[in-house]
């Protein structure tokens, strides 16, 4: 066994006890943590697989956007510690079933699929630059257009998420402690 299968091994392993973790825990901070390993891992396999974009976007979007952005949202809930309540058996047992038939279509699938290698050799090793050109330029209908309507459109999200908790904090009447 390489060096290389090792390593693949290794990362596969740690994505996939960090993502049963993340979902089996009561904890809803250390769901949050398993959360941020399982997404470390996969950045792992992406480095692994030489596509170091995809693995930095991956890191810097989800690890240190999305993960964080989580983290937050628990501590200003104020129940960081607090004990997630326990499912009932039923809703155990579908939630098996319905992990086990996703896991037996996706199976399905990849016993179809033909994995040929690429003979002509383009695209076997992206640059940013070809990324970038790829998908916001203009010469080959790139995705300049929809990229810019999208950040408008979370913009607009966001200023209506701040102004949401702040007329809701401005309604709530004041108590008296006596």
């Amino acid at each position: 066994m390489s060096g290389s299968t090792i390593i693949f091994y290794m990362l596969a392993a740690l994505t996939l006890v960090s993502a049963v973790m993340s979902v089996s825990t009561r904890r809803i901070f250390r769901a949050a943590i398993f959360l941020l390993f399982t997404l470390i891992g996969i950045a792992g396999l992406y480095f692994w697989m030489e596509y170091e974009f995809i693995a930095a976007v991956q890191i810097v979007v989800y690890v240190g956007g999305i993960t964080v952005l989580i983290i937050f949202s628990i501590f200003l809930t104020q129940e960081a510690g607090e004990l997630l309540p326990k499912q009932q058996a039923g809703r155990q047992l579908f939630s098996a079933l319905a992990a086990f038939c996703g896991f037996a279509l996706v199976m399905l699938q990849v016993a179809k699929y033909s994995f040929n290698g690429n003979s002509t050799g383009a695209g076997n090793n992206p640059s940013v630059a070809d990324i970038g050109n790829q998908m916001l330029g203009i010469e080959n209908g790139g995705y300049a257009l929809p990229f810019e309507v999208i950040s408008v459109l979370l913009l607009a999200a966001l200023v209506g998420c701040i102004v949401i908790a702040l007329r809701s904090t401005a309604e709530q009447p004041a108590v008296d402690k006596k």
